[in-house]
C-alpha cells in the first residue's frame, strides 16, 4: 500500500506554522504584542475544551502554552527602563498581574476548575483590550506629545 511521505494534517500545520511566522516577522511591535494575547487567549480556551472532555494531558499542555506565552513573550516585553516613576510603577504592577494570571491558570491545571481559566481570560482580555486600544496604527488614535513613539520602546507590552 502507498503511504504519502507526509500527511495532510502534518503540510497542513507545517503551512499554518510558516503562515504564522511571516505574520509576525512582518509585524509592527504593537501588532506582535497583540499576536501573543491572541495565542494566550487561544492556548486557555483550548485547556477549558480539554477540561471538558476530561483530556489531561492535552489540558495541562494548553496550560503550559498559555504560561510560557504570557511568561516569555508578554511579561518579557515589558520595559521597565522607559519612563519616569509613574511608568516604572506601571511596569510592576503588570508584570505582577501577569504573574497572578499565571498562578490562577496554575491552581485551574491543579484543581481542574474552569471558574479559575474563566478569570485568567477575564483578567487576560481587560489588557489585550487596553492595549488594543493604544494602536498607534488605529484610525483616530492620537498620541499624548509627552509620549514616546510606539517604535522607540516596546513600553510595558501590556
Amino acid at each position: 500500500m502507498y503511504t504519502p511521505p507526509y500527511s495532510y494534517s502534518t503540510g497542513a500545520s507545517a503551512y499554518a506554522t510558516i503562515g504564522l511566522q511571516s505574520a509576525a516577522m512582518s509585524a509592527s511591535p504593537h501588532q506582535v504584542i497583540t499576536m501573543l494575547f491572541d495565542g494566550a487567549k487561544t492556548a486557555i480556551t483550548m485547556a477549558r475544551h480539554h477540561m471538558a472532555n476530561k483530556e489531561i494531558v492535552a489540558k495541562g499542555n494548553a496550560i503550559s502554552k498559555a504560561i510560557n506565552i504570557i511568561d516569555n513573550g508578554l511579561k518579557a516585553s515589558i520595559d521597565t527602563e522607559a519612563g519616569g516613576a509613574a511608568e516604572t510603577a506601571l511596569a510592576a504592577n503588570v508584570s505582577a498581574l501577569y504573574d497572578y494570571i499565571n498562578q490562577r491558570l496554575l491552581y485551574a491545571n491543579l484543581r481542574n476548575d474552569p471558574a479559575l481559566l474563566d478569570e485568567a481570560d477575564r483578567l487576560l482580555e481587560d489588557i489585550s483590550s487596553a492595549w488594543r486600544d493604544i494602536d498607534p496604527h488605529k484610525p483616530g488614535y492620537a498620541a499624548k506629545p509627552s509620549v514616546a513613539p510606539a517604535t522607540t520602546h516596546l513600553s510595558l507590552g501590556a
